[in-house]
């Protein structure tokens, strides 16, 4: 009977722990959610027109597409995040006319998070405030609301340009964990890559909601 009784109130104690830490996680959300748009006014202020390229990796399509537009945008620096071989790469923009000193590669990236993180600070310490965004269509929105997180905080603002596919859209499921993801790396550094994992949802879900909860 005693025994009963403790477990009863460590569940208890846990829920009213998992109840705080929503509510002070909903506080923190409320804060990043009223700084960001006044990040984004002033980079939209002090660079009204995008002064670099972002592209994201995961088909040549995007590489292929990015070439192209970068034709018709001489003056921009143009960054590609993971994506096809290097040398593949260069023949590609060599072939359309694009000079090699525009372009930098980063490989460190493993996921859509990691395009951002890895190099919001190169971003920085090149002085750009406002980016275009170069992805295919399906994976734009997820990519939209991460950068919007990632870089609007820091104030990098995103204009995207969509690469046309044949691929039905991510799932909202999918994009609001990315965001969640996108909130615990603004406040602690970590990508929450353990979010990736649906096993660790449905714990999370068991200790909020208890056993009965419906997955």
């Amino acid at each position: 009977m005693s025994m009963s009784f403790s477990l009863e109130k460590i569940t208890d104690a846990h829920q009213a722990l998992c109840r705080r830490l929503c509510w002070a996680g909903a506080i923190l959300l409320l804060g990043l959610l009223s700084y960001l748009p006044i990040r984004l006014i002033i980079s939209t202020l002090q660079a009204p027109s995008p002064q670099a390229i972002l592209t994201l990796g995961g088909g040549d399509e995007r590489e292929i597409f990015t070439a192209e537009f970068a034709k018709t945008h001489p003056d921009l620096k143009i960054w590609i995040s993971s994506g096809m071989d290097t040398e593949k790469a260069d023949r590609l923009f060599q072939a359309a006319g694009i000079d090699r000193t525009r372009i930098d590669y980063d490989r460190r990236a493993t996921d859509t998070i990691t395009n951002f993180t890895t190099l919001v600070d190169v971003l920085q310490q090149h002085h750009v405030r406002h980016i275009y965004l170069i992805t295919c269509d399906f994976h734009m929105p997820r990519a939209t609301a991460i950068a919007t997180i990632i870089l609007g905080h820091r104030g990098i603002r995103v204009t995207p340009v969509v690469v046309p596919s044949h691929k039905p859209p991510e799932s909202p499921l999918r994009v609001g964990r990315d965001i969640v993801r996108s909130i615990v790396w603004v406040f602690t550094g970590q990508t929450g890559s353990g979010f990736r994992s649906q096993g660790f949802i449905a714990q999370l879900n068991y200790q909020i909601f208890g056993s009965n909860a419906k997955r």
